[in-house]
């Protein structure tokens, strides 16, 4: 089995139960929104929730991935950047506990945290301090971190730091690794269009990308012509079409998977989990239909639940089903 290594914003996940949604009111709060905050208003809302009940697991879009595919047996190591502080030491020992090589650079001023607010509906609000997450430095980066790897997964959301991420695909070319990137939102894909779709071609033989994502990149409205035009840039793009399944473009090749039956709870870490079962498939040989399968398999299992990982006990299930495709 290939050997998988993922990149990205390494951020502790805070899940927070709210008894009702009158502390979003008193910090502010948009139900519902995802919003950057500075140290001090994260540390004010954790000490607004600190007497509730919370768990503490490793996140990020690329963590979370790396996460399922070390669930699903896969050798897979991370990098990324924490700090010295209590939070860094919580993220490094989750990714041990889950048999995920940690490559974790140390910075100021402290490890950034994805504080998630859930509300009796279940609609999810996020207060997110990325801290030293976003401190990666391409000068950190160094062909011995790619060696011994097959695969190589990053997160578009580092696209912040241009450098970072182009020299992260070259390391891995350099070393013979295929590559994934997952463009993580339509504003990101939108602020810097013309760099990705430049690495792109040059670099990445996976992108995976949602619909609203798929139609910033190629500016086209519908999802199929989308995974085409990205499938002419790269080997394979996955176009993921929510309650609709998804949409897999490679050559002349066009396969439409339809979704598994699932009750949506919350619709976070879905996009991630399905790079997970991918990136497995793809990582054993699978047909790109199974590989698809599979990713469709855990992004169903992750929609009904509350957070970003699949629990534990979920897992055999998971393995079972995917292993029957």
């Amino acid at each position: 089995m290939k050997k998988i290594l993922g990149m990205g914003n390494a951020l502790l996940d805070i899940l927070v139960t709210l008894p009702g949604d009158s502390v979003l009111t008193e910090l502010g709060l948009a139900k519902g929104s995802m919003q950057l905050v500075d140290l001090a208003f994260s540390e004010r809302v954790l000490k607004t929730v600190e007497n509730l009940d919370f768990s503490l697991v490793s996140g990020g879009s690329a963590s979370n991935t790396i996460h399922g595919l070390a669930k699903l047996g896969v050798e897979t190591a991370f990098i990324g950047k924490v700090s010295e502080d209590e939070f860094g030491d919580i993220f490094r020992k989750d990714m041990l506990n889950s048999g995920i090589r940690p490559l974790l650079f140390k910075d100021e001023p402290q490890t950034g945290r994805a504080i998630a607010l859930i509300s009796p509906d279940s609609e999810r609000t996020f207060a997110t301090y990325l801290g030293s997450a976003v401190k990666l430095s391409p000068d950190e980066l160094t062909p011995e971190l790619f060696e011994g790897y097959d695969h190589f997964h990053v997160e578009g959301y580092l696209v912040q730091d241009h450098d970072l991420i182009e020299k992260s695909l070259v390391l891995a070319k350099e070393a013979g690794l295929t590559t994934s990137l997952d463009l993580a939102s339509f504003n990101v894909v939108v602020e810097n269009l013309g760099f990705l779709q430049s690495i792109v071609e040059r670099y990445v033989d996976i992108v995976f990308a949602n619909e609203e994502e798929a139609r910033s990149f190629t500016g086209v409205n519908n999802a199929a012509e989308s995974a085409r035009n990205i499938a002419e840039m790269c080997s394979v793009a996955v176009v993921k079409t929510g309650p609709k399944g998804s949409i897999v473009a490679s050559g002349r090749e066009l396969l439409n998977i339809p979704p598994v039956e699932a009750k949506r709870v919350d619709t976070t870490g879905a996009g991630d989990l399905y790079a997970s079962g991918f990136l497995y498939g793809f990582a054993n040989g699978l047909s790109l239909e199974k590989s698809a399968e599979a990713g469709t398999i855990l992004a169903a299992c992750i929609i009904e639940k509350i957070g970003a990982k699949i629990p534990d006990e979920c897992w055999p299930e998971m393995i079972s089903k995917i292993r029957t495709i």
